[in-house]
C-alpha cells in the first residue's frame, strides 16, 4: 500500500516538473527577438596572409567589417588564441546599423617561423561569436658574429688577440 502512494506521487511530482520545464522553453522562444531585426558583423575578409615577414617587421593588420544588421552593434571583448596576437577593438561603443569599423590585430614578429593565429570576437551579433585569423611566416632574426666562425679574418689572417 505505502509503495504505491508513493509510486503515485513520485509519477505526480515528474508530471509537474516536465510541465513546467515546457512552459518556460515556451516563454523563453517567446521572448527571443527575431533573427533578422539583431545586429550583423560582416567582414570584408575573415582571413589575413602576411606572406613573408622580416624578422621584427610590421605585424599589424586591420580587419574592417560593418554592420548590417537591423540594431546596433556592441563588441562585448575579443581575443587571441595565443599572447602573441593582440586584438584591439571598439570596446561598449555601439555600432549602428550601416556604419563600419575595424578590428586590428597585431601579432610579435619576434618569433620565427610559420605562423596561422586566430581572434575569437564576442558581440550582440546575430552569430555572437566570430573568428577571424592571421596567418604568414616570420624570417628568422640576422645575427652578427663578432668573429667569423674559424676565428680568421676575411683576408685569412689571425686578429692580434688570437696569435698563439
Amino acid at each position: 500500500m505505502k509503495k504505491a502512494v508513493f509510486t503515485i506521487s513520485l509519477v505526480a511530482l515528474f508530471s509537474v516538473f516536465a510541465n513546467a520545464q515546457e512552459k518556460s522553453t515556451t516563454e523563453a522562444k517567446a521572448t527571443t527577438p527575431a533573427s533578422t531585426s539583431m545586429a550583423e558583423m560582416t567582414f570584408e575578409t575573415d582571413i589575413h596572409d602576411f606572406g613573408t615577414i622580416e624578422y621584427g617587421g610590421n605585424g599589424t593588420y586591420e580587419f574592417k567589417f560593418k554592420n548590417t544588421g537591423k540594431e546596433p552593434l556592441i563588441i562585448s571583448n575579443a581575443k587571441g588564441s595565443c599572447g602573441c596576437t593582440v586584438p584591439t577593438y571598439p570596446k561598449d561603443v555601439p555600432i549602428k546599423p550601416g556604419e563600419s569599423n575595424v578590428i586590428k590585430v597585431t601579432y610579435d614578429t619576434k618569433r620565427a617561423g610559420n605562423f596561422t593565429k586566430t581572434v575569437t570576437i564576442s558581440s550582440n551579433s546575430k552569430t555572437p561569436e566570430k573568428v577571424i585569423s592571421i596567418k604568414g611566416v616570420v624570417q628568422p632574426a640576422i645575427v652578427e658574429e663578432a668573429f667569423p666562425a674559424n676565428g680568421k679574418r676575411d683576408d685569412g689572417s689571425v686578429p692580434l688577440e688570437r696569435h698563439y
